[in-house]
């Protein structure tokens, strides 16, 4: 059996630091590295950022949707960038947000889950918002194969105010309550001292405190959008996220991919120091 996810996802940050490099090839960045804006573009775009990131960071994080925007073509980009990805030594993320009931959702995570799988990651993100219930299938075959997920827990988008700052019957936020619920199946699952494999989406630009978000136990991975182009800082890491910023995955995209491929590789490089500084003290 595969290595626990958490177990992994914390070697690989004390090995290269909270950066992860996302690979989201906007139809302007294809067009900026010279890529046509087609299935082929976004593999070759894929492929080069992963070379970029190897050695450098230890995580990546696909965007899904613009792969998936390209049909069969695309799916089939991706299946090679992943394969590429994981072949690196990178931990893989795939962030495709799937949320739904029972069977549904257990068939979703066969796709990216079992070792073999046709889009095999290291950890899937998804939606917790029909119910942390429902998302049970995806739970049971990510602790089956080794593999991580990210629950969707405060997002940075203003949309999701209004449903994530919510209060249950409890008096606690929405957010808090997904946050609680995760965190007991960490606690079941995840054996004295080491980090759960069922980890969080939080906003580096969300305000904890609005959130009604508070420590929890035991520690699980924190994947952070809102890095670089979004304005939060590697200095943003302490404040934002306290004594958790030890377990924050901390994801760039435009910021980096902007450099273009000649650049990429040194942007990341000299991107990653700057985190490790910040995290080591």
């Amino acid at each position: 059996m595969t290595e626990r996810f958490g177990r992994r996802a914390r070697a690989a940050l004390e090995a290269h630091g909270p950066l992860c490099v996302g690979i989201d090839p906007h139809a302007a960045l294809l067009a900026a590295w010279g890529l046509t804006a087609d299935a082929a573009g976004v593999r070759e775009f894929g492929l080069r950022t992963v070379e970029a990131a190897a050695g450098r960071v230890g995580v990546v994080k696909p965007q899904v949707s613009f792969f998936e925007r390209y049909g069969a073509a695309g799916f089939a980009a991706l299946e090679d960038v992943l394969a590429a990805a994981r072949a690196a030594g990178l931990l893989v993320i795939a962030d495709a947000k799937r949320g739904d009931i029972g069977s549904t959702m257990a068939d979703y995570a066969q796709a990216w889950l079992p070792a073999g799988a046709p889009l095999e990651a290291d950890a899937l993100t998804v939606n917790p918002y029909l119910g942390v219930g429902a998302l049970e299938g995806a739970f049971a075959l990510a602790e089956e194969h080794g593999k991580g997920l990210f629950v969707l827990a405060a997002t940075s988008n203003p949309e999701a105010t209004v449903l994530q700052r919510a209060t249950t019957a409890d008096g606690e936020t929405v957010s808090a309550a997904v946050v609680a619920e995760v965190a007991r199946r960490n606690a079941a699952a995840t054996p004295a001292g080491e980090w759960g494999s069922f980890g969080f989406v939080i906003g580096a630009t969300v305000d904890a405190a609005e959130a009604g978000l508070a420590p929890f136990a035991p520690v699980a991975p924190i994947l952070a959008p809102g890095f670089g182009a979004q304005g939060a800082t590697p200095a943003d890491l302490a404040r934002r996220f306290g004594p958790q910023a030890a377990s924050v995955i901390a994801s760039e995209s435009r910021s980096l991919l902007s450099a273009g491929p000649a650049a990429l590789a040194e942007t990341i490089a000299d991107r990653a120091a700057q985190y490790r500084e910040v995290s080591r003290g």
